[in-house]
């Protein structure tokens, strides 16, 4: 057999086989969505993982450094500096709970709450981007998180 038919048949079999795994997939995907909002977020000067963070503040301000982890799913040494520069940014505060001093509070600043209404624009050209519906999007998401409280589980 030519060198080339053997380069061209798969030699693993299709559950070894890149296209069929899940974590790619998940991975790639992960990957095309960032690029997306790279420059969304550039213009609010934002960096992605610090989005998430003010998304988490402008659902509920002024909240634990332990629950901002939990939410995100961050541990403390990842979440430290990113919050560190957001606040070097003037957007969050940083202050030591008065009823718990080992407990650290992060809230908005009035400059971290007005970026709220810039950011409002960033999901609804995701949606444009995806070419999918918003429902389409919705029950992706609601799958996902199934998916990961699953995982959690396992």
């Amino acid at each position: 057999m030519p060198a080339t038919e053997a380069a061209a048949r798969p030699c693993s079999p299709p559950l070894l086989q890149l296209d069929n795994q899940l974590c790619f997939a998940l991975y790639s995907t992960s990957l095309a969505v960032t690029r997306l909002y790279k420059p969304l977020l550039d213009a609010l000067g934002l960096t992605y993982p610090q989005y998430l963070v003010m998304l988490v503040l402008w659902e509920q301000d002024a909240r634990a450094v332990s629950e901002l982890g939990e939410r995100l799913f961050l541990d403390s040494g990842t979440l430290t500096p990113l919050l560190k520069r957001l606040e070097a940014a003037g957007l969050v505060a940083r202050q030591r709970d008065a009823r718990d001093e080992r407990r650290v509070r992060v809230s908005l600043t009035p400059q971290g709450r007005a970026l709220q209404a810039s950011a409002e624009r960033v999901p609804a050209c995701m949606l444009r981007a995806s070419q999918s519906t918003l429902a389409e999007l919705q029950a992706l998401t609601r799958q996902l998180q199934g998916l990961r409280a699953r995982l959690g589980q396992a």
